[in-house]
């Protein structure tokens, strides 16, 4: 289960980006999590993925 806040659900994310998917695509596939919604909720922090860093910033 994925956290629902948005501030957490940054953290988590990286998190995970960091530790175990090379890249956001691997990481929403494998939690089967719909990478636009994800994207929608973390830009409203503004927060974009960014594929250089594997991370959102």
């Amino acid at each position: 289960m994925i956290p629902k806040d948005p501030v957490m659900l940054l953290s988590f994310l990286n998190l995970k980006l960091r530790d175990f998917y090379g890249n956001l695509e691997a990481l929403c596939e494998d939690l089967e999590l719909d990478r636009e919604e994800v994207e929608k909720k973390l830009a409203a922090l503004d927060y974009h993925y960014d594929s250089e860093r594997n991370q959102f910033i």
